[in-house]
């Protein structure tokens, strides 16, 4: 039963529009990844699913050429003094874990309901994962403007650091010291949503942030190393069910590296609180866009029946705010790059001037 849901999965025809617009897809997932530390998953996977790629493949596809990105990006932010390594290391422990469990997890979908079902599941844990994690981010990414642009540890972390319950970890980048109980919770359900839906990102910061209270910048180049070790792992575990698309993988990742290096170049000239700005923005226009494809997959497995030029409709609106959401997290990265790297120039050139 389960090879015969292997081999039902197709592999996609590459033609030059194709190839042209997953290149660009490598590169913005990898501008994000580089700037937020997230993996850009939630900019690649949908973007690959946008083509018609099963969910399955994308997912394996996507975590196949994240390690070799994340490594890249991971260590030009260690050289920025970015990287709390230690930290890093002790949340791939657990979230190795939680990898190879939701791999299971999607292997069990897709024998059990096919490409329709594993292709559903994908949409709508994208959906709610996007809505709860980017609406909060996006919100204390707003009360932190608010306060004059200055990040706060939140009460939860605060509270989880004052337990003292052996063994205590101390993070010296981070300047944390916290159970390491704490820290297991948030790398399994990193690992696990990393395998299931490649979104690990979208809880291991925000859980490095809000559970473990590192600092956004800490924690988004933290992820990186977790993404490097999780990306590994899970690739090697995917190719061996033949659900890694090589040319996919190839196509993405040349695209990314080119953006994953400037992403994090970007980090050096933006405030804390503009990388939650970005990552808020960016999932809540995603998640608009899989929520259009729902529809189409609930109508493959027969539990609701829509008109064909309806759901053509919807799929034409999805893959639009899909492009939409790509554009709108490079123009906000770009845009920030630029205007702090402008206000850097103009503040070092009136110093010279003064000196002078």
């Amino acid at each position: 039963m389960h090879d015969q849901a292997v081999e039902a999965v197709k592999f996609i025809e590459l033609t030059w529009l194709n190839v042209s617009f997953l290149f660009i897809v490598g590169f913005i997932g990898g501008l994000v990844s580089g700037f937020i530390g997230s993996g850009g998953a939630f900019v690649l996977t949908p973007g690959m699913m946008s083509l018609g790629v099963p969910a399955a493949v994308a997912v394996a596809s996507n975590m196949c050429h994240k390690f070799p990105k994340a490594m890249v990006g991971a260590y030009k932010r260690y050289k920025y003094g970015q990287v709390d390594l230690k930290l890093g290391l002790v949340m791939a422990a657990s979230a190795s874990v939680g990898v190879q469990i939701g791999i299971k997890i999607q292997e069990y979908i897709l024998e059990r309901w096919g490409e329709a079902g594993s292709n559903l599941y994908v949409s709508l844990s994208f959906v709610a994962v996007l809505v709860i994690v980017g609406g909060y981010v996006f919100y204390d990414a707003w009360k932190i403007s608010k306060s004059g642009g200055e990040e706060q540890v939140s009460s939860l972390a605060k509270r989880l650091q004052s337990i003292n319950l052996p063994p205590m970890i101390y993070f010296k980048t981070a300047d944390v010291r916290i159970s390491l109980w704490f820290t297991i919770p948030v790398g399994l359900l990193t690992g696990l949503l990393a395998a299931t839906i490649a979104v690990g990102g979208f809880v291991g910061v925000p859980g490095m942030i809000y559970v473990v209270g590192a600092s956004g910048l800490i924690s988004s180049a933290s992820e990186l190393v977790i993404a490097f070790i999780m990306g590994f792992g899970g690739s090697v575990k995917w190719a061996v069910h033949g659900m890694v698309d090589i040319r996919l993988t190839l196509i993405i990742l040349a695209g990314s590296l080119i953006g994953v290096q400037l992403g994090a170049i970007g980090t050096t000239y933006v405030k804390d609180h503009m990388i939650k700005v970005v990552m808020g923005t960016i999932m809540l226009i995603v998640a608009v866009s899989r929520a259009l494809a729902v529809p189409q997959y609930l109508t493959q497995l027969g539990l609701v029946s829509m008109e064909k030029a309806t759901l053509s409709i919807l799929d034409t609106v999805s893959f639009v705010s899909m492009c939409f959401a790509l554009a709108v997290g490079a123009v906000i990265i770009l845009g920030s790059m630029i205007r702090s790297k402008r206000a850097l120039s103009i503040t070092s050139g009136a110093a010279t001037y003064e000196h002078a």
